[in-house]
Formats: C-alpha cells, sequence, structure tokens
C-alpha cells in the first residue's frame, strides 16, 4: 500500500470523499438547501484538492496500490501515472466550476428528489476518477459501468418525460454497446492468462492480428462513449435531455475519459502501435470534426448546438490521436510528442470551453425557460454576467487568440505542416490535406459560435417574456468565473502547461517537447523548426490598439457625439422579426453541405392567409444505418417470441432440455 501522504492515497482520500459527500445527500433527501448550500460547495473544494494533489505530483515516479475490496481473491489495483494525474487535473479543476454552478442551479421540482441527485453526481465524479486511477481491467470496469449508470440516472433526472426516458435509453444502450468492445478489448490483451492486471497486459507479447483487433475493439469501444463518428447518435439526445450541470460534466470530463482510455490502450497497454492504425482514428477524427461542426450549424436548439460541437471536438482529439500514432510509428518521435501535447492541451481546453458554454446555456434556460433559439435574444441587456462570462467560452472554442482554444488546435495544425516527412509513399501526400479540413472545421466553428452568441445575447429579444430574465445568482457566477478564467489561463501560460504536459507523453512515448532555454512568455514547440507564438505580447498589443482607439476618439478626435436611430432602409419600424433567424443562419450551410442532411421541409404557397415555413434536419446516419439495425432486431426478437409461452410448465420443459443438453456435452 502507498503512503499515507503519497499523492495516489491522497487523490484516493479524495474520492471517496466525493461518495461520502453524496451518500450525505440521504439523510435528508429532499432537502434542497442541504444539496445546494453545503454538498455541492464541498464537492467543489474537493475538486480543487483533487487537481492540486494531481498538479503538484506531475513528473513523479509511478505509484503501485493493492485495493482488498470487491471479489475474493480478486482484488483491485489501483495506479497513479503522469497519464493519470494530467486526467485527474482535468477533471478535479473542471468539475470544481460545474459543482460551484449546480450549487445555484438545482431547484426542487418534479423528477429526483435533490438528496438522491446529489448522491448520483457525486458517485459520477468519483467513478470518473476511479476509471483514471484503475490498474486492471476488473477495477476499471466496475468504474467504467458505474459511470455509465449513474450518469444515465442524471440524464433521465426528468424521468416523467418520454422523450427524456427515450434520450436515456439510447445513452444507456450506446455505453454498454461500448463496455462490451472495450472487455473484449482487455480479453484479447490478457494474452490467453486468467491475469487481469494492468501490468500483465503490458508484458503481454501479443501477434500483429490479435494487437490489431484489440486496438480496433479499443477504439470502437471508447469512441462509443466519447461520441466518434458513426457512434455519435446519443450526444445531441442526451445532452438537451440532461440537466446543464449534468450536460457541462458529460461533454467537458466524462468523454475525456474515453481520450484516456484511448491514450491507455495504444500506448500503454499495447505500447508499440503500427503507424498504419493511425490512420483509422485519423481518418475518423477528420470526418467527426467536419460532420459535427456542420450540424451544429443547422441547430435551433441551444443543447443540441453545443452537443454537435462537442462531436466535432472529439473529432479534432482523434484527429491528433491518429497523428501521433503515426509518427510514432514511423519513429518521428518529436511530432508525436507535439501530437500528443495537442490532444492533451485541447482535452484541458474542451473541458473548461464546453463546461462554460453549456453552464451559460443553463443560465439562459433557467432565466427564460426557452431552449429554442428562435425565441430569444437581447439577453446581454437582462444577464450582463452570463453574456459576458459566456463570451469567453465562446471566443475559446471559437480558435481566437489569445485564449485556449487557439493553442492546442495551432499546436496541431504545425504537427500537420510537417506531416509531409512521414517515409510512407502516398501518405505523406495525403495527410497534408487534413490541415485543410481542421482549418475548415475551425473556421466553421467560429460560425457557429457567432450564431450561438448573436441570436442568444444580441439584437432585440424575440419574444416578451424575456423582458422579466434575471441574472446568475451569487454561486452561479462564481462557476462561470472560475472556468472563465481557466480558458484565459491556459490560453495565456501556453509554455508551463506543455512543460507539465511533456512528463505524460515522456511516459508514453518516450519523449517531450524541449522547453529548455525558451523565455516563459513565448512559446516555441519545435526547437529546430522557425515557428512560435506570444499569447502575452498579442494581449499586450489588443489592449494598446483598444486604449489607443478609445484616445484617440475621446481625447484627440473630441466631436461631439450626435445620437440618432439606425438607417432602417425606409421601413417605419423595426420589429424583432426582421433580425437574422437561426434558420436563417444555418441556410448556408444546409445549401452548401446538403448532402449531409436528411431534410424534410414544409413550404407556404402564394395563398396562404397565415404562412409558415418548417425544415427539419435529420441525421443520415440515424436514418441508414441506426433505425434498419433496429427494425431488423424487431423482426428477429418477433421470429423467435412464439418461444415465450407465458406457461410454467413450457419453461420448466426449456429448463429440463437444456440440462439434458449441458450432461450430454460434459460426458
Amino acid at each position: 500500500m502507498a503512503p499515507i501522504d503519497s499523492p495516489l492515497t491522497l487523490s484516493l482520500a479524495l474520492l471517496a470523499c466525493w461518495a461520502v459527500v453524496g451518500a450525505v445527500g440521504l439523510l435528508r433527501p429532499h432537502s434542497v438547501a442541504l444539496v445546494r448550500r453545503v454538498l455541492f460547495p464541498l464537492g467543489a473544494l474537493i475538486g480543487v484538492g483533487l487537481a492540486i494533489v494531481a498538479a503538484l505530483s506531475l513528473a513523479e515516479p509511478v505509484e503501485h496500490a493493492t485495493l482488498h475490496v470487491g471479489l475474493p481473491d480478486l482484488p483491485m489495483h489501483v495506479r497513479l501515472d503522469n497519464l493519470s494525474r494530467v486526467f485527474l487535473a482535468l477533471l478535479g479543476s473542471a468539475s470544481a466550476g460545474v459543482s460551484l454552478f449546480a450549487a445555484g442551479y438545482f431547484r426542487k421540482g418534479e423528477g429526483t428528489a435533490p438528496g438522491v441527485l446529489g448522491l448520483q453526481y457525486h458517485l459520477f465524479l468519483a467513478s470518473m476518477g476511479f476509471v483514471l486511477v484503475a490498474d486492471d481491467a476488473y477495477a476499471f470496469m466496475v468504474a467504467w459501468e458505474t459511470m455509465a449508470l449513474t450518469s444515465y440516472f442524471l440524464v433521465t433526472a426528468q424521468h416523467g418525460i418520454p422523450e427524456i426516458r427515450s434520450a436515456g435509453f439510447l445513452y444507456l444502450l450506446m455505453a454498454h454497446v461500448g463496455a462490451i468492445a472495450i472487455l473484449l478489448s482487455f480479453g484479447i490483451l490478457q494474452g490467453g492468462t486468467w491475469l487481469f492486471s494492468f501490468d500483465a497486459m503490458r508484458a503481454s507479447t501479443l501477434s500483429t492480428p490479435w494487437a490489431t483487433a484489440a486496438f480496433l475493439l479499443a477504439l470502437f469501444g471508447f469512441g462509443a462513449k466519447a461520441g466518434l463518428l458513426p457512434l455519435h447518435v446519443w450526444l445531441p439526445e442526451a445532452h438537451p435531455a440532461a440537466p446543464s450541470p449534468v450536460s457541462a460534466l458529460m461533454s467537458g470530463v466524462m468523454l475525456k475519459t474515453a481520450i484516456y482510455g484511448v491514450l491507455r490502450v495504444t500506448f500503454d497497454l499495447i505500447g508499440d502501435p503500427l503507424w498504419w492504425w493511425g490512420l483509422i482514428p485519423l481518418a475518423l477524427g477528420l470526418a467527426t470534426a467536419i460532420f459535427g461542426v456542420v450540424f451544429a450549424a443547422v441547430q435551433t436548439d441551444m443543447k443540441r448546438l453545443l452537443a454537435y460541437s462537442s462531436v466535432e471536438n472529439i473529432g479534432v482529439l482523434f484527429t491528433g490521436i491518429g497523428l501521433a500514432i503515426v509518427f510514432h510509428g514511423v519513429g518521428m518521435t518529436e511530432l508525436a510528442a507535439l501530437a500528443l501535447i495537442a490532444v492533451l492541451y485541447h482535452s484541458l481546453n474542451h473541458a473548461f470551453m464546453k463546461s462554460l458554454l453549456f453552464l451559460g446555456t443553463g443560465a439562459v434556460l433557467h432565466a427564460t425557460g426557452e431552449r429554442n433559439l428562435g425565441r430569444l435574444g437581447g439577453l446581454i441587456h437582462r444577464m450582463p454576467w452570463a453574456a459576458w462570462l459566456t463570451l469567453v467560452g465562446v471566443l475559446a472554442i471559437a480558435g481566437l487568440p489569445p485564449l485556449n482554444g487557439f493553442v492546442s488546435e495551432w499546436l496541431l495544425l504545425q504537427t500537420f505542416l510537417f506531416s509531409h516527412e512521414v517515409p510512407q509513399p502516398f501518405v505523406n501526400m495525403l495527410l497534408p490535406l487534413g490541415a485543410a479540413i481542421v482549418a475548415l472545421a475551425a473556421a466553421l466553428a467560429g460560425y457557429v459560435m457567432v450564431k450561438f452568441f448573436g441570436i442568444v445575447f444580441l439584437g432585440q429579444p424575440r419574444e416578451s417574456s424575456l423582458a422579466v430574465a434575471h441574472d446568475v445568482d451569487g454561486f452561479e457566477k462564481a462557476g462561470l468565473v472560475w472556468l472563465a478564467i481557466g480558458c484565459v489561463l491556459l490560453g495565456l501560460l501556453p509554455s508551463q502547461v506543455i512543460h507539465a504536459l511533456g512528463a505524460a507523453t515522456g511516459q508514453l512515448i518516450g519523449a517531450a517537447p524541449n522547453l529548455a532555454g525558451q523565455s516563459w512568455w513565448m512559446l516555441a514547440p519545435l526547437t529546430e523548426r522557425d515557428v512560435s507564438y506570444a499569447p502575452l505580447v498579442l494581449l499586450a498589443v489588443i489592449v494598446a490598439v483598444i486604449a489607443a482607439t478609445f484616445l484617440i476618439v475621446r481625447v484627440v478626435y473630441r466631436r461631439p457625439v450626435r445620437r440618432a436611430p439606425t438607417w432602417d432602409c425606409g421601413f417605419g419600424h423595426l420589429d424583432p422579426r426582421m433580425q437574422d433567424t437561426a434558420e436563417g443562419f444555418g441556410q448556408p450551410i444546409r445549401h452548401i453541405f446538403v448532402s449531409f442532411f436528411e431534410m424534410e421541409r414544409d413550404l407556404p404557397s402564394p395563398l396562404d392567409q397565415a404562412p409558415r415555413y418548417r425544415v427539419k434536419v435529420s441525421d443520415r446516419f440515424w436514418q441508414g444505418v441506426y433505425l434498419p439495425i433496429a427494425a431488423l432486431l424487431a423482426r428477429a426478437a418477433n421470429s423467435v417470441a412464439w418461444l415465450q409461452q407465458g406457461r410454467i410448465s413450457v419453461y420448466l420443459t426449456y429448463s429440463f432440455i437444456t440440462l439434458v443438453v449441458l450432461l450430454a456435452v460434459m460426458l
């Protein structure tokens, strides 16, 4: 067992504290005050403590421990290494902001009792943490399934609504399909032994076909949890159904456990991936990124828009993983380390950016009761705190410097720009094309965020009921400020963050970016290449330009200000109906990428007394893949339904026949 004051012991103790805090809610399950004012703030403090422990222990030796819990003669093994520490820091820091916001968000109402909801929430956090420290297949799968079940109950908190129950069922189904693939991958990695520990898997020697099978199963299983195309269908259904803090945790944190799983299996348990394996997640990642951002651009529901944006960012992460595998497989360790740094950095960035955006939509939903973009607008005047803090997340996820989203995407593009050096025919010509797809996805992400922020917060209110919208309260404000500060700091201090993340890449592939001798304010990830980025200098230039403009206008120019109505093109009255709508913003994308969508249109005729225009955009994967599979399974089930007669004598006959067959086989 690790020493009582070791980072591993402290991390396990903090994870146990989350479970204990959740259990306290059962003492008074209907007390909203206990959950909001005590349990969620305590959960936030535990998250901060976990992030500090994980961050301060980076680059320390690997720690192991055995927990004598679980099944007889099958204890659970835990391990704390640099990869685990990075994702534990992500979990703790991002969840702290979400928990603070949740303290002001949850209200008493229909659905799950507040105390039970607090238990599910904190068990969800604890199970995600245990996934990151598990060191055997048994402990990992127990934590993985606990994470799936607790998140399912959180998604279906308002279980009285049929659509929410349906979304929860789809999520749980996809989660278990992925879990089966992960379990099969672990079974192959055991190498024919009965040892479930990850150490045994690291020591096993697999032939190329079996290693490839283990990798593909892991990619499928973790891809189902992450939302990799075409396994993404649960995200746009589950996120709108879940409460906003739960959506923030699922998108910002839970999806990253899948990224952790792929990295763990590929670079640690298998240990020596073949270069061509990387082409699979690379191609799927690029397709997922462009698919997700295109679908986000045509959404009219706030949370569905952000859900498809998460699909896009998961595509970016898998693109980086694919590049890292290719570079590592051909011996280009410096570029492999840079690609892994981009993946880890973007995981941290997305945790803060997307959590901030989902919480911003939660604030709007609480204040207005609306998720439909067509019924919002002008909220920056009623909700200034929520609007300006959400703007930080919008600018960050749009990839604008000097915020954090730009840094990780810039690192990934730098990696792509040198992919022509891969010593494989044709591959070195095709890989740079990925840079164009990533750049297109980044540009469309900016387009999506303009639509999101502009429709929700700018312009005039589209409904009279928005006049009574209220801003965020103290706890909600604190959670948003925490995450916004994270977006700013991760953007302004990239050299320090990359230096810390280098400990994880050194563990996985034996290489890390060389930042020795560089200035703390300058980032040059490839010392032999002429590329650099100075976010603090860029910030200083931006501030100087704004200040100079202000001085010129207010001091030097000093012309009297004359206020007049905006030119209205000859119309006597401008009302909210004349503003751009969510459908109008998405129309160019629908026309350009028409082959992506399954669309239904209701077009008015010139003779309609009350003309209405309606367009419904559907996912072709849902229509062309999942519905046929569901119909096939239904037919298969109906074909054997005659076996279920509803009579006990028939069931006893089945049992007798089964027993006779088993005895015959054994003899």
